[in-house]
């Protein structure tokens, strides 16, 4: 069999226009927008704070704040909610812990299992994660209107829930 000679690239530039590429930019800019606004945040506490403002902290810290449960989850329940493999999220686990966010608590459901739980402080960064969260909605919806805010977060849902 002939070797096949490799395909011309499009004239389009598809890898750069599709909607995915501007759902992953703009997820990273408004991931940025809610780590400087926790910096920032009068509630947060402060050496957690230090952290994001210095940019050691990224959005995949930020996942545990986004994912952990109230009540605190299992480590595997964690990393599915996360979309992450559960190895990955227990470095994230371990670095939050050192920094005081969480904690790793007996599961009372399963004397063999541990849990992974807000801390006081892990339960005010949360805190300052929700209100930064509403900042961040609002000036997206300055920036783009209402209608257009409204419709984008209409379709991302259908289509999420899909």
């Amino acid at each position: 069999m002939a070797d096949s000679p490799i395909p011309a690239l499009s004239p389009y530039p598809i890898r750069t226009t599709h909607v995915g590429h501007w759902l992953r930019l703009a997820l990273e800019r408004f991931d940025e927008r809610v780590r400087i606004l926790m910096a920032q945040h009068p509630g947060a506490p402060l050496a957690l704070a230090n952290l994001a403002g210095r940019n050691q902290m990224g959005a995949a810290h930020i996942h545990i704040t986004r994912h952990l449960a109230h009540e605190g989850a299992r480590l595997t329940e964690l990393a599915r909610s996360a979309g992450m493999t559960k190895q990955a999220m227990g470095t994230l686990v371990d670095q939050c812990a050192a920094w005081g966010m969480v904690t790793r608590e007996d599961d009372p459901l399963d004397a063999r299992a541990r849990r992974v739980c807000f801390t006081e402080a892990g339960l005010a960064w949360l805190h300052a994660y929700e209100e930064s969260v509403v900042q961040a909605e609002l000036e997206m919806r300055q920036a783009v209107g209402d209608q257009v805010s409204t419709v984008i977060a209409i379709g991302l849902e259908a289509y999420g829930a899909a």
